[in-house]
C-alpha cells in the first residue's frame, strides 16, 4: 500500500477530441477528469475499482457536479485534485479542484457522492463486511489536496 503524501496528483492533458470547434474542452469531459483522478487514487492506495469489483463490491455513482470557472483548451495540462468530504464506510463523498498545471488557476470545482453495494445491488457497510478494505479506504479518507 502506498503512503498518501508519496502519491503524484493526477494529471491530464486536454486531447484534441475531448474539445469543441473552438478548442475548447466540452463541460462533459471534467466529469469524465473527475472518474480518471478518483481511479487513480484509489488504484495508488492499493484498493482500485478492479480490486473491488473482484471482491464482490460495486460503488456506483450517487450523485455529481460541477462548476465551471474558466476554460481549458486543447493541449492544456490540468491537475485534478481530490478532496474527502465523508467515508463512514457505507458512502464515501469526495470535492475535485481542477486547475492549470502552469498557471493554478482554478478551472472547475466539483463533488461527487457514491456508495457500496454487492452484487446484487444491495447496500453494504465496508466497515462491518470487509475491515481490511476499510483499514485501506480509511487512508484513501486522509486526502485532502486541494
Amino acid at each position: 500500500m502506498t503512503d498518501i503524501k508519496a502519491i503524484k496528483p493526477y494529471q491530464h492533458q486536454v486531447q484534441y477530441y475531448e474539445t469543441d470547434q473552438m478548442g475548447i474542452a466540452h463541460h462533459s469531459n471534467y466529469i469524465r477528469w473527475f472518474e480518471e483522478a478518483r481511479s487513480y487514487i484509489l488504484t495508488e492506495i492499493g484498493m482500485g475499482y478492479e480490486k473491488m469489483e473482484e471482491m464482490g463490491i460495486i460503488s456506483p455513482v450517487l450523485s455529481v457536479s460541477a462548476k465551471y470557472r474558466s476554460m481549458t483548451h486543447y493541449y492544456d495540462i490540468v491537475n485534478v485534485a481530490l478532496e474527502v468530504t465523508k467515508y463512514n464506510g457505507i458512502k464515501l463523498a469526495i470535492k475535485y479542484t481542477i486547475s492549470d498545471s502552469k498557471t493554478c488557476e482554478i478551472k472547475c470545482v466539483g463533488s461527487s457522492e457514491h456508495c457500496f453495494l454487492d452484487k446484487s445491488g444491495k447496500p453494504i457497510s465496508l466497515k462491518r463486511n470487509y475491515p481490511e478494505i476499510d483499514a485501506i479506504l480509511e487512508k484513501f479518507n486522509e486526502i485532502k489536496e486541494a
